[in-house]
């Protein structure tokens, strides 16, 4: 018998110490001119032998090293064959099946659209998938790694022996890549890389794992998210329909692990929130959940703002299969779900991107432009295809997988400016002294174009403090192409006004004029989020100058402005209720303050705001629009008494609102109105039912056909204490 079919000593010893740069080229059956040498390192153990059920033979393979390694020659056999391997030792024995008996997945398409960047489902390939592969189930792993120098996927399955499935590399693209048979969801797995160095690296998650395990624990699970089943399709075609910019929008903002706790202080899980926090919100008139971050990270006091598993819903709270359902619940109740996404750098916890094949792989080389000194943070590098195509692929998976109906891009700011938060010489500018981050700034581009362009019906919303211009036009029109932006300077305004005591007001009465100058450059919504009420700022309420009542009062009649001011709106968890002290992320809310008035009408009040809001398309259907809105009374400064009007679409009924943020009744108050007539009085933040004092109009006013305010008509009215009022036309 030739002896050439037998590989070289040097080979098995590379095998052995996990540095044979082809293993799939020595290992599993191989081709030669005597037949099918197949070899298979197994270690364990003492014997090995071939089933081959096709011929109906058993052939017996010699053990070439006492660690493990085997092979022998199957002369019968010309071509390579489905076979599996059976193992004895003194302990006993045992079938497996050989992952080097096994051909590729991928193709050079995959190679191709990766380098190029295109890869708009990147998730459908990379990562771990249980699949069927030449007449084998087992999963798939692939994973962009191309400075290393070898690369093998570890787990319990394989005792975290990174020489039993070393993964075959494919040189064009970095992508390497094995299917491990026998394999199913639920195995817990990560990637053992040797660097161009040729130094190990630590144990790395699956960059695009789609499940996590429960830190502190950080390894990738095999799940799979493909084969939910949805009851949300009426929910979605009525949401396909929809003008983003036209609909209400009310998002109640949520951080899932302090929402509610359990009695024992642990969290509630994806199936329990959805029982009672969909409920809940669907209950109190919001149209949409926003969620911070669900993407796995591994410290809790991130709130999920330094992510690594950006593809893996948080283990916290349960599996993947958890977070689909309470989606669906979401929809099936009406509430949209929009996820807080975090592409502006990530954590360099030592099993995640940071260094993942040795080199600056995800983040830039430079630290100027690779690192955040506020956070101490990795920033991705948006200039290379690969990476944004990652990022991209994350973005569309969320909206894809888990039928996400939005999402809000934090730190939008530190992406678009090299010098943020950087003293002088500690950025990089642009070839021509610019600050502008172009890669970053095409990078949020296409991925908005990619969002709108597969799945139309969803937003996205940007989390930008600067005065960049065209964060929400279209990308076609130089714009970001963001949906809507945050308005944070209206929040910074308003809430300093709202924190001063009623009788400083009138020294800064523009502080809530300001916004309208500038409401309709851009898509707004009107924060009132989780970042004013942590790190010493107090709690909306706990801003709120005067005794309880006024408090509550004041609360009542912001939100009541806020409510009626051109802009979508987000109110942060807690805020509907009154919740007196600063947000902490390790415990519940505290539900228990809903036994005393204060809080218990507050909270009557938020519904019915977002009852009306819905129900009155003036005070919505425009909210992005000049024609929405017209100034009553912007200089009442005096009085601290802002007036104005909200309008529809042709046919719909217009909305007069009136705030007077003073605790002094103005008995008479004239406000000019486009028609004589009687304007029902269709919400009053100051009736008893709220907690208020129950000053009012009786129902409603009729308007005279006096002019005011160069308005034909005008009506006098009461107008109550720290209170706002909706007036909506409802003619003779």
């Amino acid at each position: 018998m030739p002896a050439d079919w037998r590989t070289a000593d040097e080979d098995v010893a590379a095998i052995l110490a996990a540095r044979q740069g082809d293993p799939f080229g020595v290992l599993g059956p191989q081709e030669t001119g005597a037949g099918v040498a197949v070899r298979a390192f197994v270690p364990g153990a003492e014997r090995l032998i071939v089933l081959d059920p096709e011929a109906g033979k058993t052939i017996a393979l010699e053990r070439r090293h006492p660690a493990g390694f085997f092979e022998g020659l199957i002369p019968h056999r010309t071509a390579r064959f489905a076979y599996r391997l059976r193992a004895e030792n003194a302990g006993g024995t045992w079938e497996l099946c050989d992952p080097y008996a096994f051909g590729p997945v991928l193709g050079t398409l995959d190679e191709h659209l990766l380098v190029e960047g295109t890869h708009r489902e990147l998730y459908e390939r990379l990562g771990a998938h249980v699949m069927s592969h030449e007449g084998a189930v087992g999963v798939h792993f692939a994973v962009w790694a191309p400075n290393a120098r070898r690369v093998s996927v570890v787990g319990d399955f394989n005792a975290w022996d990174g020489r039993r499935h070393q993964m075959r590399k494919r040189i064009d693209s970095g992508l390497w890549e094995i299917f491990a048979p026998d394999l199913g969801e639920g195995a817990v797995y990560k990637y053992e890389i040797v660097g161009p160095d040729g130094a190990l690296q630590p144990l790395k998650a699956d960059p695009l794992g789609f499940g996590s395990e429960l830190r502190p624990s950080t390894a990738s699970i095999v799940a799979r998210t493909d084969r939910f089943t949805w009851a949300d399709g009426a929910y979605l075609e009525a949401r396909d329909r929809l003008d983003p910019r036209r609909a209400p929008m009310a998002a109640y903002e949520v951080h899932l692990g302090s929402w509610r706790r359990r009695g024992d202080g642990g969290f509630l899980s994806y199936d329990e929130l959805a029982d009672q926090l969909v409920s809940y919100a669907a209950d109190m008139g919001f149209t949409h959940l926003e969620l911070l971050p669900v993407s796995e990270h591994p410290l809790d006091a991130s709130w999920g703002y330094q992510p690594i598993g950006l593809f893996s819903p948080t283990r916290r709270f349960g599996d993947p299969a958890g977070f689909a359902r309470f989606v669906d619940r979401a929809h099936q109740a009406g509430l949209g779900v929009i996820l807080d996404w975090v592409p502006a750098h990530f954590p360099t916890d030592v099993h995640g991107l940071a260094r993942f094949d040795g080199t600056h792989l995800y983040e830039h080389s430079d630290p100027r432009r690779g690192f955040h000194p506020d956070w101490n943070t990795a920033i991705f590098d948006y200039g290379r295809r690969e990476v944004a195509n990652f990022l991209f692929a994350s973005a569309l998976y969320w909206l894809d997988r888990f039928h996400i109906d939005g999402l809000r891009v934090d730190a939008v700011a530190s992406m678009l400016y090299l010098d943020y938060s950087r003293k002088p010489g500690e950025w990089l500018p642009n070839p021509d002294g610019s600050n502008d981050n172009r890669d970053a700034a095409a990078f949020l581009r296409r991925c908005n174009e990619l969002a709108y362009g597969l799945h139309p019906g969803t937003v996205t919303i940007a989390e930008e403090s600067t005065a960049w211009a065209g964060v929400s036009q279209p990308a076609y029109a130089g714009g970001l192409g963001f949906g809507f932006k945050w308005n944070m300077g209206w929040m910074h305004d308003t809430l300093e006004y709202m924190a001063r005591d009623p009788v400083h007001r009138r020294w800064h009465h523009n502080k809530m004029t300001f916004g309208l100058l500038y409401a309709f450059s851009e898509n707004f919504v009107l924060p009132l989020s989780h970042d004013e009420v942590v790190h010493g700022k107090g709690s909306i309420i706990g801003k709120m100058p005067g005794d309880e009542w006024q408090k509550f009062a004041n609360a009542r009649a912001y939100y009541g402005f806020m409510w009626a001011h051109p802009g979508k709106k987000l109110l942060f968890m807690g805020q509907e209720f009154g919740q007196i002290a600063e947000w902490n992320f390790n415990y519940s809310l505290d539900w228990h303050v809903l036994e005393f008035w204060p809080h218990a009408g507050l909270k009557s009040f938020v519904r019915d705001l977002n009852r009306v809001y819905r129900a009155t398309p003036a005070l919505h259907a425009r909210d992005c629009e000049p024609e929405g809105f017209r100034w009553i009374s912007a200089d009442d400064q005096e009085n601290s008494v802002y007036a104005w009007l909200r309008f529809g679409g042709p046919g719909d009924r217009p909305v007069a609102v009136v705030s007077n943020f003073t605790p002094v009744p103005r008995y008479g108050y004239r406000i000019g109105l486009p028609h004589a007539g009687r304007w029902r009085e269709i919400l009053n933040s100051d009736a008893t039912f709220y907690g208020g004092s129950g000053m009012g109009n009786l129902g409603a006013v009729s308007a005279e056909p006096i002019g005011a305010h160069g308005l034909p008509a005008s009506a006098a009215m009461l107008l109550p204490p720290l209170g706002t009022l909706y007036l909506e036309f409802v003619g003779d």
